[in-house]
């Protein structure tokens, strides 16, 4: 069967998605649960979202950004050597999942067998996960370690999306290609969202838009 996605279209978004996207993200959203392992997960409760990346692609920024928070999540000084999963609380309605980092060059191999094992465990057992964001940075070619990650997801059947980051640091025609670069490598994957969403944490690009797409998960308003 043909593959009928359309990994070119554009997000488009009314202005009541919007709004209920930055409604949920001005809510309280605090910190309330870390796992090192899989037998430590909280109980399944409100959907969740997870955030995965390389250690260097920004997800800590983008999740504050998201936020609206300074230092919600925070970055490690060590690429690689935060290794629990990090569950935020979004207003009791949404579950933010801030992954460990991957792609860290001086980790042993058996770390990077750890990581795979304990987030593919993740992935494939969580009844109430509902979507990947996979942040890849604008300014650099997709590695191989993304590509894995990819592969990772197709086989654990998780819906993921990819989210380019630090897009303000790149010229038009620069991210124009990168972008492409991206369509082309994300059409390969079955579990792949079409939509990948440019954003940059400091200026806010995209920020509107992303809360859109996530709020679409989240719990209804308790009247």
């Amino acid at each position: 069967m043909s593959d009928e996605r359309d990994f070119s279209a554009s997000l488009e978004l009314s202005p009541e998605q919007l709004e209920t996207g930055r409604f949920l993200f001005a809510g309280s959203c605090d910190f309330f649960y870390g796992a090192q392992q899989i037998g430590q997960l909280p109980d399944p409760g409100a959907p969740e979202v997870a955030f995965a990346g390389r250690s260097n692609v920004g997800k800590s920024s983008l999740i504050n950004a998201l936020t609206g928070r300074k230092s919600l999540a925070r970055a490690s000084s060590e690429p690689g050597r935060t290794k629990q999963l990090n569950f935020f609380d979004l207003a009791g309605r949404l579950v933010l999942v801030d992954m460990p980092g991957y792609g860290f060059a001086k980790a042993a191999k058996a770390v990077k067998e750890d990581w795979q094992g304990m987030m593919f465990d993740y992935l494939r057992g969580r009844p109430n996960l509902r979507r990947v964001i996979l942040l890849l940075d604008a300014r650099v070619e997709t590695k191989a370690s993304d590509r894995e990650v990819m592969e990772l997801f197709d086989k654990a059947a998780i819906n993921f999306q990819v989210v380019l980051t630090k897009c303000d640091n790149v010229k038009p025609k620069a991210e124009e290609a990168r972008y492409r670069e991206v369509v082309a490598e994300v059409s390969r994957h079955p579990a792949a969202h079409p939509l990948i969403l440019p954003t940059s944490s400091q200026t806010g690009r995209g920020m509107p838009e992303l809360r859109a797409e996530l709020a679409a998960f989240a719990l209804p308003v308790q009247g």
